[in-house]
């Protein structure tokens, strides 16, 4: 199993604190040792649990098909509107990751990135709705030829770091990776109106194995 690069720094200082706190027990109280390590190896591999990074190649990328971007639970599926970029009616369907899923984030599609946007904000309960617009959150938007995919990173009440790599710009491929939310948290996509959704409220899905949506051939001029 392969651990994320996001947890690298986690991991090694956790472990350096553990040793440095072990010395400490055996030098003072030796008969808590035993103890000490339990709640350690409990600790820490809750942490590689959590920093986990399985691999999950798209082998045949289609851009029609919109993949889960993340593991969890669906837990919108509504039209709403977007306010901050594409400001017109979407189909929300937004994927809540509790602390013990992957998290690692992928893009749903491949195409241009348009927009990546990180914005401070509060920490809301990643389910409260007021948290999509609330919230510490980064906004991407990615363009190809179905049209405009936006994405958003949502910090939730644990979560207090999200990592976002793509750059205005550049072309991402579908599958790879957009970026890491510690400890918890949510990830919408606002689809366009005829997209066909492929999922249910409270289905549990996995990032590049679920299919979200599947969009519509734009039309061709005649």
């Amino acid at each position: 199993m392969r651990y994320h690069k996001e947890g690298h720094r986690t991991l090694i200082f956790t472990a350096v604190v553990f040793l440095l706190g072990l010395s400490a027990i055996q030098n003072g109280l030796p008969a808590l040792t035993p103890w000490a390590l339990i709640l350690f190896a409990a600790i820490f591999g809750l942490l590689l649990h959590f920093f986990r990074h399985p691999e999950r190649p798209v082998f045949r990328p289609d851009d029609q098909v919109v993949l889960a971007p993340a593991d969890g639970k669906v837990v919108v599926i509504e039209e709403t509107i977007e306010q901050e970029i594409l400001r017109e009616r979407r189909i929300q369907v937004s994927i809540f990751m509790s602390p013990l899923n992957v998290h690692v984030n992928r893009y749903p599609v491949g195409g241009k990135i348009t927009h990546a946007i990180y914005h401070p904000g509060k920490y809301l309960l990643a389910w409260n709705p007021k948290s999509s617009a609330e919230n510490e959150r980064t906004t991407v938007v990615i363009e190809n030829r179905f049209g405009k995919l936006l994405v958003r990173q949502i910090a939730g009440f644990l979560a207090r770091r999200i990592v976002c790599y793509p750059e205005q710009g550049e072309t991402v491929k579908q599958g790879d990776e957009l970026g890491f939310i510690k400890f918890g948290s949510r990830v919408d996509l606002f689809l366009p109106l005829d997209a066909r959704i492929e999922v249910q409220l409270n289905q549990v899905v996995k990032g590049n194995l679920t299919t979200i949506a599947r969009l519509t051939e734009p039309n061709k001029p005649d």
